[in-house]
């Protein structure tokens, strides 16, 4: 689940909660939408428990040589992490 879905089933879950006072035969749509609010409100604690510590690393090497006519040549290796 993305951080999108999980707000949009938070806030589904709030309007049927809330907003909404119809009476449904056989489904009580505050239960609904307290469920659905529990499982966007998770769903955003995963996203950001899972997605939130990754970090954009730039590593970079560099080598030294020497070049067939004797001039010093440096090479330099960038890698990002996403």
């Amino acid at each position: 689940m993305r951080l999108g879905t999980a707000i949009v089933l938070l806030a589904l879950g709030a309007i049927l909660t809330f907003a909404l006072q119809v009476d449904v035969s056989g489904v009580d749509l505050q239960v609904v939408g307290w469920i659905l609010m529990a499982a966007g409100a998770l769903g955003i604690v995963l996203e950001l428990a899972v997605w939130g510590p990754r970090s954009r690393r730039v590593t970079s090497t560099d080598a030294y040589g020497a070049a067939p006519d004797g001039t010093p040549v440096r090479r330099t290796t960038t890698d990002e992490r996403y």
